[in-house]
Parts: C-alpha cells; structure tokens; sequence
C-alpha cells in the first residue's frame, strides 16, 4: 500500500529533477514534462503550486522554466509532500463522513499515522535525494550530466 499521494510523489520527483537540472538555466516545464512522461499542462498547476509556497521560483521569458527558491539541504520530502497535499485537498471530491466513528476514533488515529508519515519525509532532504539519484545515475552514466542541446 503506497500511503504518499500520485500527486505528492509527482512533486517530490519534480523538485529533485529541478535540484538536479537547474544549472545553469532553469528548468522548462515542457523538458520536465517529458522526463516524467507526463502532459505539460497537468505538471504545470503542481509547479505553480510549489512556486507558490516558496519551494520553486519561476523564472519568465524565452529561457525560463522553474529553479529552487531555496538550497537543496532546506528543503524537506515533507515539505514538499505538504504542499502537494494542501492543494489536493482543496479540490478532493465529495463530502467527507461525519459520525461519532470517525470524529473520536478512526479520524485521530489516521491524523497520528499521518503525522508520523511526515515525520518521516522531514528527515529526507532534496540534497539526500540528489545524491541517491546521481550515485544510481538515473539520468545517465555516474558523473556525466544530461546534454539537450538540439
């Protein structure tokens, strides 16, 4: 059972493929799109809502695209998890249940699970991440750097 969201796994992906693309142009949201084997136009909305929080910047004009907004080492799984999860639940579907179950028994016990799950992201650092997706060259040989020269 996977307990972090499409959309939170979606986010922390894009933010360390940024940490790791960023340098020395931004990342266009069309090349990340592409790596991710995603629409532009469904990773476009989590982007601007990590740029909104402050965990991205977004850089205008002909070579723009999305940086980090803070270091690598500041920024945490969780809070990028967060974010993704605050926007999803302003657009979560249906009514939520009300009974005396889920208020007093089932409703805090998942919101400790939860928070220890958090807790757990906030010590994973998008610096950490890097370093696992460099030594397991996920996007190339160990040590070579993407070329996307055209």
């Amino acid at each position: 059972m996977i307990l972090l969201s499409r959309r939170s796994l979606l986010a922390i992906a894009a933010v360390v493929d940024i940490a790791l693309h960023a340098r020395p142009q931004p990342v266009a949201a069309k090349l990340l799109a592409a790596r991710h084997a995603l629409p532009p136009r469904h990773l476009e909305t989590l982007l601007q809502t990590l740029v909104r929080v402050g965990i991205l910047k977004g850089v205008r004009g002909p070579r723009g695209g999305y940086e980090l907004a803070r270091e690598r080492r500041k920024i945490t799984a969780g809070d990028i998890a967060r974010a993704a999860m605050q926007e999803a639940i302003e657009e979560a579907l249906g009514p939520e249940p009300q009974s005396r179950l889920v208020d007093e028994v089932i409703g805090p016990e998942v919101a400790h699970a939860s928070a220890a799950f958090l807790a757990a992201l906030d010590t994973v650092t998008v610096e950490e991440l890097c370093r696992r997706a460099q030594a397991k060259a996920v996007f190339g040989e160990p040590g070579t750097k993407p070329d996307f020269t055209i």
